[in-house]
């Protein structure tokens, strides 16, 4: 019997959400140890280094077209990385999470059909507010600008991540953006970073490499190609309060009633998202 498609891409989706939190709990106990840029291409590094060698990504497997999408993601990806980064080394983990949570919103809005396209959207902006909470105390601006421009990208790459998956078979298309996105890294803030790093830094930098972002873009591959783009824009509502979760489990930072609240939104226009969110034609996996 087959599953329902609409099913694994949420149950894929949410399993890359919660790869994504704990490793930046993780992360931000790096931050002042090598810094935000630092934490950012520790990862990407790690990440790029094990995608190329696992991948072995092959000539074959692209046309001129396909590998310049898959270029295109690697950029995005470095990027998101390290505003990301920077935004969370400025403001509370949730907060960012909830501020980048706006890009898929705006992908859920746009690409979305039918009445689920404005009520599970709304939904999850309402609880996004009550999770973040604007009307309470001072703001880094700074660091909510930063999780802005990485809400922008976060659109972009969902975009180019669903493309890649439906063009390029397996895994290739990880094996040639994640290399490019840490070359990126490494021509912005190698010079910077590299000085820092200890050995036992570097060991800490595989095994955040796999939490984010290795296991989580993987699965988000395999989640975009059994849902739409609006669905899985909806379905990123979780992550803030996957955020809040684990910032309250791992990093002790108590949530009050309103982010309770919050959560109950995001959850319903989560699960609301998935319920409706199958492709048409769902993208065939192929090995790779």
């Amino acid at each position: 019997m087959t599953r329902h498609p609409a099913r694994v891409g949420a149950a894929l989706a949410v399993g890359s959400m919660v790869s994504v939190q704990l490793g930046l709990a993780v992360a931000v106990g790096l931050i002042d140890r090598i810094g935000a840029e630092g934490a950012a291409w520790l990862r990407l590094v790690w990440a790029g280094v094990l995608f190329l060698v696992v991948v072995r990504p092959r000539r074959s497997s692209f046309t001129r077209s396909t590998f310049g999408f898959c270029v295109l993601l690697g950029v995005v990806t470095a990027v998101i990385s390290m505003l990301f980064m920077a935004a969370i080394a400025r403001i509370p983990m949730g907060t960012a999470s909830a501020l980048e949570f706006l890009g898929p919103l705006g992908v859920a809005v746009v690409s979305g059909r039918g009445r689920g396209r404005w009520v599970w959207p709304a939904l999850a902006a309402v609880g996004v507010v009550a999770l973040t909470q604007p009307w309470q105390g001072s703001i880094d601006t700074v660091g909510v600008g930063f999780a802005l421009i990485a809400a922008a990208c976060w659109a972009v790459y969902i975009l180019l991540t669903q493309r890649v998956g439906d063009q390029v078979s397996g895994l290739q298309g990880l094996g040639v953006s994640m290399p490019v996105a840490a070359l990126v890294a490494s021509v912005a803030v190698g010079p910077v970073v590299v000085p820092r790093m200890t050995p036992d830094m570097i060991l800490i930098g595989l095994g955040l490499a796999l939490l984010v972002p290795i296991v989580p873009f993987t699965l988000e591959l395999l989640a975009l190609r059994r849902l739409n783009t609006a669905a899985f824009g909806t379905l990123m509502s979780l992550e803030p309060a996957l955020a809040l979760l684990i910032g309250f489990l791992a990093l002790h930072q108590e949530p009050g009633v309103v982010g309770i609240v919050g959560i109950g939104f995001v959850v319903v226009a989560g699960i609301g998202a998935a319920r409706s969110g199958a492709r048409d034609m769902p993208a065939p996996v192929q090995p790779g």
